[in-house]
């Protein structure tokens, strides 16, 4: 599945305890890698570390960035997570399945077995399981079999059958999305021509009745419908409405995005006001042109043939802090 080198690759979370399953991590990301796809595995630095929050508060937050996760359960249950009961590897799993992240789970066969031995007899105290030093693994795995969906489990002997399963899944996985495609640029140009009609509905409804101050009304039509709105919602990638008047109000609403406005001595070029995000990780810096706003900081009225996209850029800030423990 070779990826074109100026196309944004998959970012892949190998979630699993160190130092019994080394071999495998390695196996895996070589096969991640092969496969086009970026591992991220936090011994090869791929995670961005800090000093203010512990190793594991940085994978966790790692995990928000990327679009999978494969998650693999051995016989170790590993360090415990700051997180309750559970340890590192599993609260990584679990905090992959909150945010909605495919995830794919994959469990040492002998451990899977005796998982079954565990399910019956895990009200008595006295049994002793081979496989696993710590019950706590089945508990989980307990756990896992309850989710509602996102939660298939996959047994493994080899690293083999680990690569062998996932490269069938994301092929398929990328058939859907070839056949997706199509209907999802049909609905996009449904929205907007629905969009563009409501406006267009609009204005002859005020222009017929000759209401008092048309030009004012006008005006504030086409405010609404101003194209930066759309802009906004697509580039940061926000579903819910975007309206401001003034580079205060767009400031105001930025601050719930997490964005800090930048002072401007410090802008890139003085022709492009800028908003920093630093959290989550990557940083992401907006910029927009100062053409957008007028000497009064009020949004100027622009057509969607008259606008250009350009105006409006972004771009991820890399992380400069070298405190990492590696």
């Amino acid at each position: 599945m070779y990826l074109p080198h100026h196309m944004a690759r998959p970012r892949v979370f190998v979630s699993s305890t160190f130092y019994d399953l080394k071999q495998i991590r390695a196996d895996l990301e070589q096969f991640i890698k092969e496969v086009g796809f970026d591992p991220v595995l936090h011994e090869r630095g791929a995670v961005t570390y800090g000093g203010k929050e512990s190793l594991e508060e940085y994978c966790l937050r790692e995990i928000r960035q990327v679009e999978l996760l494969v998650s693999v359960v051995g016989g170790r249950f590993g360090s415990s997570s700051e997180h309750g009961a559970y340890s590192i590897s599993q609260q990584e799993l679990k905090t992959a399945y909150d945010l909605g992240i495919k995830v794919f789970i994959f469990v040492e066969s002998a451990v899977l077995s005796e998982y079954q031995t565990y399910r019956k007899n895990k009200h008595i105290a006295e049994v002793a399981y081979t496989y696993a030093d710590d019950t706590r693994i089945y508990a989980f795995l307990e756990e896992v079999h309850g989710l509602p969906n996102n939660n298939s489990i996959t047994p493994f002997s080899s690293a083999q059958d680990i690569t062998t399963f996932l490269r069938e899944q994301w092929a398929g996985m990328f058939q859907r999305f070839l056949q997706t495609q199509g209907k999802e640029k049909e609905i996009t140009i449904l929205k907007n021509l629905q969009a563009n009609m409501q406006t267009l509905d609009r204005l002859i409804t005020y222009l017929t009745e000759e209401k008092q101050n048309s030009d004012d009304t006008i005006r504030e039509i086409l405010r609404a419908s101003h194209p930066i709105f759309q802009q906004l919602r697509t580039v940061l990638d926000v579903g819910h409405r975007v309206f401001f008047t003034t580079r205060a109000e767009l400031t105001e609403w930025l601050a719930t995005l997490n964005f800090t406005y930048v002072a401007p001595e410090h802008w890139d070029d003085p022709e492009h006001a800028e908003w920093l995000r630093s959290d989550p990780f990557p940083s992401l810096l907006l910029k927009i042109s100062k053409d957008v706003f007028d000497d009064k900081g009020d949004l100027v009225i622009y057509t969607a043939q008259q606008w250009r996209s350009e105006w409006i850029t972004t771009k991820s800030v890399e992380n400069t802090d070298d405190d990492i423990p590696f």
